[in-house]
């Protein structure tokens, strides 16, 4: 799945994509921050949605809120679990949540995604940042969901919007990179921005829904590098961005997943 995304990149480059774009952001997010956005926080991002036929910029948090669960602070926990949403779901299984939201189409501006890959012998995982060739900037797709929520702490009443990443089955490149785990094989549904901005495009038929969920990146449109840990709070020894180049010791190529030597792995988590 993806929990990582980044965004280094001027909010401007969004804009102007979009030329017609109305920036109604709530909050503006902060620039150091948003070079490592992880999924698990729950955190503030930045989502495009057409509401009224006005597409807009605005704020929402990641993980969608589960209205089936009553208690807020159970319905706040169980948020984690809403963080993606498998496209092969969003039409095909009326029984998923992702069903009842299908209509609530937005997107995901990032200039990066961060994916893990297991190598043998190695206990920790080698970070990767994945992105689309020549594109500063491109947008995810997405499902959001505006609820009223309860403040835990206050009791009050207060609006929310929070939102899913679509994922789908991994292509080539993706799934020797994504190669472990519960849910491994799986990647965003990366997106060329003309068919971004049919996916927010209220007019959009269920058929044309589904071909951009069916869509699958080229392997060749994709470049990726291994960059240090992104996790933990740990800092780089030598004091770059999370997103800038890091050389993994014996990291075998992709496709074989043995180290290249038998030496102790240069754990840096």
């Amino acid at each position: 799945m993806c929990y990582d995304v980044s965004f280094h990149t001027n909010i401007q480059l969004t804009l102007d994509i979009f030329p017609d774009l109305a920036d109604n952001r709530q909050l503006e997010l902060n620039s150091d921050a948003l070079i490592h956005v992880e999924g698990h926080a729950l955190p503030m991002y930045y989502v495009i949605n057409t509401k009224e036929h006005v597409t807009q910029l605005t704020n929402m948090e990641w993980g969608v809120t589960p209205l089936y669960v009553k208690d807020p602070k159970e319905r706040k926990a169980r948020r984690s679990g809403m963080i993606n949403a498998r496209s092969e779901r969003i039409f095909d299984d009326q029984k998923s949540y992702w069903y009842g939201i299908r209509n609530n189409r937005c997107l995901i501006p990032v200039s990066g995604i961060y994916e893990h890959r297991q190598i043998i012998g190695w206990k920790n995982k080698v970070p990767y940042l994945v992105q689309m060739k020549g594109m500063p900037v491109f947008f995810l797709p997405g499902l959001y969901q505006e609820s009223t929520e309860v403040d835990t702490l206050t009791g009050e009443l207060y609006q929310e919007g929070t939102y899913t990443l679509i994922t789908r089955p991994a292509n080539g490149l993706m799934a020797q990179i994504h190669n472990s785990g519960e849910n491994k094989h799986r990647m965003p549904l990366f997106v060329h921005h003309e068919m971004a901005k049919q996916w927010i495009d209220p007019e959009l038929t269920e058929t044309g829904v589904r071909e951009v969920l069916n869509y699958e990146v080229p392997v060749d449109e994709l470049s990726y590098d291994t960059v240090y840990t992104i996790r933990g709070g740990k800092q780089r020894p030598d004091h770059l961005e999370k997103d800038a180049h890091w050389e993994w010791v014996a990291l075998p190529p992709l496709g074989n997943d043995t180290p290249l030597n038998a030496g102790k792995q240069q754990s840096l988590f």
